[in-house]
């Protein structure tokens, strides 16, 4: 029996691709297996080649695999872009439907790939209509898989049951002649039975998804943004759920009138979100600076994707990081948090909106595009964990101490550079707001004597600063080799850290979970401690290695290993690059 195994399902998008993983997925998550789920997708509607990378484990795994046991082919193309992936013994299942004047074609090189040609088009309208062949796939994997068909009878219920019971008896059928099919053809269990999962329900959900959930958790109430792939999922996921707790999403004419609402929102009192990727942060940059000068909270999500322009909008990059920390024009504190996990992103938008308040100032969440889609399995959640910490708001004391008729010193002068903050209709409260240069009471006030102490006091908010958790580390004290990395890298690195440690190797893992404050202090121990060091990263020019030597970190031994492709790393990418330093 296996402990993991990954499939690949392929086809012309808009063909039910999504469907078949989704409803796998959902299906063994439920019964305790580990998912995690990577889609390959072209930036149109309708058409082109798409593809959903899935891995099935008995524990937990955030990383596809280095290759394929199994890929479900709509089309000719998905063979011929798709098959190299294939282990010796491993299995094509095509629809025989697209192919009928000749069979599916595999490449000679493979060895021992077993092909079933099935005619899922056929069997599914045998079972009430040709838009069921992606069940007819479901029900072939499901007997290659030697999985019991009982399992769907849950995920295909929750899936269709609004559209009446006639509707999933219909799915449920489809599934189960795609299996009898297949059954018939290998006329016996095939090698690749999965073993036994422990059984325990645990959430499934993707980083945005984890997002927008912790959106919630925090309080926020209020959404405005602008559609753009990949960050669309967190309105989308909220919009459906907001409106519960009497909030709303708003889809704004561009990314620059849904920051400017951000902050109007947040100057009134809310806790706000928006997200976005590249083209539309770099829109933002001016209403970012709005809120570094007004010092208005605001939370964005940067989902980032390839670049620049347009350039890869549904494939995954890393590229954002220098546009994050210094795209803003001016100098203004500001806090960029970077997650690892569908989990992490849970928390750290919580801990994103209570950094907001606290130190009055813009925070950016950045993601990347296999981090926002890629969905995964989760632990349950710890709902007590989502505190809310407004920050240093104005006591009815203070506020009692204006002179009548005065304005209030929303920007007074304080050691820490924070001052107290008011929401409008607050008795005693009034002030002045504007993105000039100003004093104490918000009057602008160009002079130099007091454009030097506002831009201290600013500034001082993240001097010495390093947040708690910036780095996580894990491995060898003073190893041999040190990787570093960021974002979704995590999973990928620790599955080449395992076998790198196997093989004998002294090794430790650092992931960067915070790029602004940067954490220099605990990083450079890390580095300092280690023989080589390589920076692991989904971009052309090395961005995170040199952010860390800009805040004075040097090393020797220290390189990159880079890809921006559009596509993520696999484990054994990684591991060759590491074992060839070592």
């Amino acid at each position: 029996m296996l402990e993991q195994l990954a499939l690949k399902v392929g086809g012309q998008q808009g063909e039910g691709i999504v469907a078949v993983g989704n409803t796998l997925a959902v299906a063994l998550n439920r019964q305790g297996y580990y998912i995690y789920s990577y889609r390959h997708f072209s930036s149109r509607i309708k058409g082109g080649h798409s593809n959903d990378n899935i891995r099935i484990s008995t524990k937990p795994r955030q990383a596809i695999s280095d290759y394929l046991d199994i890929l479900l082919a709509f089309d000719q193309e998905t063979i011929d872009f798709n098959a190299h992936e294939l282990r010796s013994g491993g299995v094509i299942i095509a629809d025989s439907d697209k192919f009928p004047k000749s069979q599916p074609k595999v490449p000679p090189e493979l060895e021992n790939v077993r092909l079933f040609a099935v005619p899922c088009s056929s069997i599914a309208q045998e079972a009430g209509g040709a838009i069921m062949k992606n069940m007819v796939f479901v029900g072939a994997t499901a007997f290659v898989l030697g999985i019991d068909l009982a399992i769907f009878t849950d995920a295909i219920t929750s899936q269709f049951g609004r559209k009446g019971q006639k509707v999933v008896d219909q799915n449920l059928n489809a599934i189960q002649k795609g299996f009898i099919y297949v059954q018939d053809l290998a006329g016996s269990t095939l090698d690749m039975t999965l073993a036994p999962a422990d059984g325990k329900r645990r959430l499934l959900l993707n980083g945005n998804e984890a997002i927008g959930l912790g959106s919630l958790a925090a309080g926020v109430r209020i959404m405005p943004a602008y559609p753009i792939t990949p960050a669309s999922e967190v309105m989308e996921y909220l919009q459906h759920r907001i409106p519960k707790v009497g909030g709303v999403v708003l889809q704004t004419e561009d990314e620059i009138a849904a920051l400017n609402m951000c902050i109007g929102a947040s100057y009134g009192g809310a806790r706000v979100i928006t997200s976005t990727s590249g083209p539309g942060l770099s829109l933002m940059m001016e209403a970012i600076g709005l809120s570094g000068m007004t010092e208005t909270p605001v939370v964005i999500v940067d989902a980032q994707r390839g670049g620049p322009s347009t350039g890869l909008p549904t494939k995954n990059e890393q590229s954002d990081m220098y546009a994050a920390l210094f795209g803003t024009h001016g100098e203004i504190p500001k806090i960029v948090l970077a997650p690892s996990t569908a989990e992490e992103c849970f928390y750290t938008s919580i801990d994103a909106f209570n950094l907001a308040d606290r130190y009055q100032c813009p925070v950016i969440l950045m993601t990347d595009l296999a981090l926002s889609m890629a969905t995964q399995t989760v632990p349950h959640l710890n709902y007590d964990a989502a505190t809310i910490n407004r920050g240093k708001i104005a006591t009815e004391e203070q506020l009692a101490e204006v002179p009548a008729g005065q304005l209030f010193k929303r920007y007074a002068y304080e050691d820490d550079g924070i001052s107290p903050r008011v929401f409008p209709g607050t008795k005693g409260g009034l002030h002045h707001v504007t993105g000039v240069e100003h004093n104490e009471f918000g009057r602008p006030d160009e002079g130099a004597v007091n454009r030097n102490s506002m831009m201290q006091k600013r500034l001082r908010k993240l001097e010495g600063v390093e947040l708690p958790g910036s780095v996580a580390y894990h491995g060898t004290s003073g190893p041999e080799l040190l990787i570093i990395g960021i974002g979704s890298t995590q999973g990928v690195i620790d599955e080449a850290l395992d076998r790198l440690q196997a093989d004998g190797h002294t090794v430790a893992h650092a992931q960067v979970k915070v790029i602004s404050p940067f954490p220099s202090e605990t990083l450079s121990q890390y580095i300092s401690k280690a023989k080589f060091v390589v920076v692991i990263e989904n971009n052309a020019t090395g961005q995170l290695k040199h952010i860390i030597n800009m805040f004075g970190i040097h090393h020797e031994q220290m390189t990159s290993f880079l890809k921006y492709d559009g596509n993520p790393f696999q484990p054994q990418e990684i591991y060759d690059h590491c074992k060839e330093l070592v």
